[in-house]
């Protein structure tokens, strides 16, 4: 066989230009992998979106402190809204005192009882460990702990 009918007896380059600068990819060998690389850059843009709005996104119940009063050097008096999104289920609080260094000197759990606002008012006393000079919630969830739950 000559060279002029494209077909070569001889063997690939060991060295040279030909070994060292493969033959390029076809166009549609290019266009598969962007294909590809795409539809995995979206999808993992999905994921992280999802699981963003699952750890960011719009809570079912929510609570902040509104103001506090200082009863004593032993008491705090916390005052909080709780807005929930289905006012028909009850839910459960933490509200917390801080001593002027920031550490946790006061904790209780509260018991919010369904009811038919979606917005509610509250006022808890927390009992400290040493003088608190804030009170504030911790955070709240509509998941209340059995022994939360009201007599019925």
């Amino acid at each position: 066989m000559s060279s002029s009918d494209g077909v070569s007896d001889q063997p690939k380059p060991q060295s040279g230009p030909r070994a060292t600068y493969p033959v390029e990819q076809s166009a549609s060998s290019k266009r598969r992998w962007f294909l590809i690389l795409s539809v995995g850059v979206v999808l993992a843009g999905l994921v992280i979106a999802y699981i963003g709005f699952q750890k960011f996104g719009d809570p079912e119940v929510s609570g902040s402190a509104t103001g506090h009063e200082v009863l004593s050097s032993d008491q705090i008096a916390v005052q909080y809204t709780v807005n929930r999104q289905n006012p028909d289920d009850p839910v459960a609080c933490v509200v917390r005192a801080r001593a002027r260094d920031g550490a946790e000197v006061g904790r209780r759990e509260v018991l919010i009882p369904a009811g038919n606002d979606v917005q509610v008012g509250a006022r808890t006393i927390v009992y400290t460990s040493r003088p608190a000079v804030i009170g504030e919630v911790f955070g709240c969830t509509a998941s209340v702990p059995d022994y939360l739950q009201p007599d019925m």
